[in-house]
């Protein structure tokens, strides 16, 4: 194999990668705890938040719905981890960083 061929291949493998990336970027991820539930975008950030309205909360129950925001938050980063990780696999190793 030539060194322009390899080359070649390397710009295929890198088109690849960033259509994927770009697709996972443009998907939402929703994580869900009893309370809440959270929405992010491939790129991590968070685009809503609902608080179940089904419940009554009071004062002191504030903090406990703090956490439930974490735990939602959390779930949906490991969403977003593991469809990056099925979508560009092996080949993103070197490149996990970017991502």
């Amino acid at each position: 194999m030539n060194m322009q061929s390899l080359m070649q291949q390397a710009q295929r493998m890198q088109k690849q990668l960033t259509e994927k990336k770009d697709q996972i970027n443009k998907t939402e991820f929703t994580g869900k705890s009893e309370l809440v539930e959270v929405v992010f975008n491939g790129n991590k950030n968070l685009v809503s938040i609902k608080i179940n309205r089904n419940t009554s909360l009071m004062q002191e129950d504030l903090e406990i719905l703090e956490d439930m925001i974490k735990i939602a938050a959390n779930d949906a980063m490991k969403k977003i981890d593991q469809e990056v990780e099925n979508q560009l696999g092996a080949a993103a190793g070197p490149l996990s960083g970017l991502f």
